[in-house]
C-alpha cells in the first residue's frame, strides 16, 4: 500500500524480494555492471525489500546489502519487510561487525510498523 501510494504520488518505486536482489546484485559483479546497477537502486526514491533476512546471510552478501543501505542512508527511503523483530536481524547479518554497521544505517533514522496476527493470505484464504 505504501509503495503504491508513492508511486500515485510519482515517486519512483521499485518491490523486489531480498533474495532475488542478491542475485542480481551477483549477476551484476559478474559482468561487470555492479557500479551502474548499485547507482540505479540509490536512485529509487523508495526500494521496498520483502523477506528481509528470511534465512542468514554470506559475507558477500553482507557486504552488498551494507553497501547499498550506505549509498541510500538519508538519501531515499527503504522498507524492510521482514518475519523477524529488529532485536533478531542481528544473527542473520553474517558477523557483528557487519550487522552493527547495517543496523545502524537502518534502525535509527527508521519508523517501525508492528503487523500483529495471522498472515494476510490465511485471512484472505490465498494458496500459500
Amino acid at each position: 500500500a505504501l509503495g503504491m501510494a508513492a508511486s500515485r504520488s510519482f515517486y519512483s518505486v521499485r518491490y523486489i524480494r531480498l533474495p532475488d536482489l542478491l542475485v542480481e546484485i551477483s549477476v551484476a559483479r559478474a559482468n561487470g555492471t555492479y557500479r551502474d546497477y548499485m547507482k540505479k537502486l540509490k536512485k529509487e526514491k523508495l526500494l521496498i525489500l520483502d523477506e528481509w533476512l528470511l534465512y542468514p546471510l554470506k559475507e558477500e552478501e553482507a557486504r552488498d546489502v551494507l553497501e547499498l543501505v550506505e549509498a541510500r542512508n538519508r538519501v531515499a527511503s527503504t522498507i524492510f519487510c521482514s518475519q523477524y523483530d529488529t532485536s533478531e536481524w542481528h544473527e542473520n547479518l553474517y558477523d557483528p561487525t557487519l550487522a552493527d554497521a547495517i543496523c545502524d544505517r537502518i534502525i535509527y533514522n527508521a519508523y517501525t510498523i508492528q503487523i500483529e496476527g495471522e498472515s494476510m493470505r490465511k485471512r484472505k484464504g490465498i494458496p500459500e
